[in-house]
């Protein structure tokens, strides 16, 4: 029950953060959406602090986790990829939600080293999902030779910018127009 509370509280705490931000983020409206107390949400987390920190690190692991199906081994690496992309594209729902929570992450972590670390931590593990599908269509013979980390550093780079704009309603930068040119890097970049 303690873990399913916690984990509903740090779901509360995503959505407004998404909805708000973390300059406008107070603990009775995470209570409020939670459906708890504040007293609450003061027996899991001490300060406000530990509560966002908590919430990051609960939004990276939760977007990880609804992508456990990308690493099925079984299918072609390059079409795997295109999946990939298309999974973390800022969409609508669940997936638009962690990308405006993300944005808050590296807005505030410019700030705070244990967000910094946060980021590191479990940044790492998309980085090498991106990286791994790669290298795996280079031996399958369906992608360019290259080095797999910097071809993925440049597609995560483009996949994290590009989001921002769409994030941030640029006239230049629909979601359709992220999608065409995130598939035209993978095509023209890295494809064979």
């Amino acid at each position: 029950m303690e873990v399913e509370r916690r984990k509903q509280i740090l779901d509360a705490a995503c959505t407004v953060i998404a909805k708000n931000g973390l300059q406008d983020l107070r603990l009775l409206q995470v209570a409020a959406v939670a459906g708890v107390s504040s007293g609450t949400i003061h027996y899991y987390f001490d300060t406000k602090k530990e509560l966002i920190n908590a919430a990051f690190e609960y939004n990276f692991k939760h977007s990880l986790e609804r992508r456990k199906w990308l690493r099925d081994e079984t299918r072609e690496p390059l079409e795997l990829l295109g999946e990939i992309v298309e999974s973390y594209l800022p969409t609508r729902g669940v997936s638009l939600r962690a990308w405006r929570v993300w944005a808050n992450l590296w807005a505030e972590g410019i700030r705070d080293p244990a967000l910094r670390k946060i980021n590191e931590e479990l940044y790492d593990q998309w980085r090498e999902l991106v990286r791994h599908t790669i290298a795996a269509a280079q031996r399958a013979g369906t992608a360019r030779e290259g080095d797999p980390e910097l071809l993925a550093n440049m597609l995560i780079g483009m996949v994290d910018g590009l989001a921002m704009q769409v994030l941030l309603h640029a006239k230049a930068m629909s979601l359709d127009t992220m999608r065409e040119t995130c598939r035209a890097f993978i095509d023209e970049l890295i494809a064979r």
